[in-house]
């Protein structure tokens, strides 16, 4: 049975973190209540023992705003977003936090091969179909259910033929807030006709805050020792090629901007990093993806999946028009994501893991993103 395992764990450990500054912020709820063709907007809020708090929209299952404190126990909210419902529509990056689907990532001018059957998608990124569509999930009201303070339920019907897909997909995808400080988003997905998905989560992150300067000068550890090349339009190649001697090394933790800049083609076609990593170890048991320090706060994120790749993007499309929460601006190379998936493209690459569900197969889908901070 073909599974992919998606859950998202976001675990915050407070051990060098006793000490209070200031607390959250939250943005008021009443920012998102409104009517989008005829479903209900809200906005919920997660909270746990520990002082830890999330706020989550069910328009495209957003993480709003995520609050974790620094090395002095000071609260910062480290997600890039807005403070209203109109603003996630009419911004200019789409993806703030989202949910992303029918599938992550690209898929080569729209098209795949099923079953002798040729599927044309929506094409939304030029010629090529980007995060789902021009409606992917990211858009779209989710029905939702606070089942209590520290776990919410969403669920969404995919119709089929949705920007292109086959199938009638039924997904469900549950945050919990643990006491044990972890922000746990658990994927599922039956459909009723074979079809491809890659379900992923679209955090940008800035450790120190965010609209808080530059990621550049994160510390980052990829655990993987190959990658999936593109072309100019950001197509894998189909080559699943070495890290060694190339920017692409992240073996060993560095700073994110240390190589941005290098003369080197892959850099070239993305304008930075915004490449698949091939993890190691991923085999439907979770294990580390990647690490994140963060030297001025102290923060620490670890990411952990049983996904087999993660997206690395280094935010080099932002460009300081979009204001987001507080008024703060988000500028180039501002925020960096780390998307844990299968990879792009896959349902045209017989070398990439599939990524078909099956009518009698259930899909459930790995991530954990792990907060601490250093002394």
């Amino acid at each position: 049975m073909y599974k992919s395992i998606v859950v998202i764990y976001l675990i915050f450990m407070f051990a060098a973190c006793s000490e209070r500054g200031n607390q959250p912020k939250l943005i008021p709820v009443d920012s998102f209540e409104t009517t989008i063709n005829g479903k209900q907007v809200h906005l919920f809020t997660l909270r746990n023992k520990n002082g830890l708090v999330t706020q989550i929209t069910n328009l495209g299952g957003r993480v709003v705003s995520l609050w974790v404190p620094d090395r002095k126990g000071s609260f910062d909210d480290i997600v890039l977003g807005v403070e209203t419902a109109h603003d996630y529509l009419t911004i200019k990056e789409k993806y703030f936090g989202a949910l992303i689907g029918r599938y992550g990532n690209r898929i080569a001018k729209g098209t795949f091969k099923l079953d002798n059957d040729t599927f044309k998608l929506a094409a939304n990124n030029g010629q090529n179909h980007l995060h789902g569509g021009i409606k992917g999930f990211n858009n779209v009201v989710w029905d939702a259910d606070l089942i209590d303070h520290q776990t919410l339920e969403l669920k969404y019907l995919s119709p089929h033929m949705d920007e292109g897909y086959p199938g009638n997909l039924e997904v469900k995808v549950i945050y919990k807030l643990t006491n044990d400080d972890e922000l746990k988003i658990e994927y599922w997905a039956t459909t009723d006709k074979a079809t491809p998905i890659n379900l992923t989560h679209h955090s940008f992150f800035n450790l120190r805050g965010a609209g808080k300067g530059t990621i550049n000068d994160h510390i980052l550890h990829i655990n993987a020792d190959y990658y999936t090349p593109v072309d100019e339009e950001l197509i894998p190649t189909g080559e699943i090629a070495p890290v060694t001697d190339t920017p692409m090394d992240f073996t060993q933790p560095i700073a994110i901007g240390e190589r941005v800049n290098d003369e080197y083609d892959q850099l070239r076609y993305g304008g930075g990093y915004d490449h698949n990593w091939v993890l190691k170890g991923s085999n439907q048991k979770i294990g580390l993806a990647a690490r994140v320090t963060e030297p001025v706060s102290g923060r620490v994120m670890e990411v952990f999946t049983n996904e087999p790749g993660m997206q690395f993007y280094g935010g080099n499309f932002l460009d300081g028009v979009t204001r987001g929460k507080y008024e703060l601006s988000y500028g180039y190379r501002s925020a960096f994501c780390l998307e844990t998936q299968h990879y792009p493209d896959s349902p045209n690459h017989d070398n990439f893991p599939s990524t078909i569900l099956y009518p009698d197969e259930e899909y459930y889908s790995v991530c954990v993103y792990k907060f601490a901070c250093q002394k």
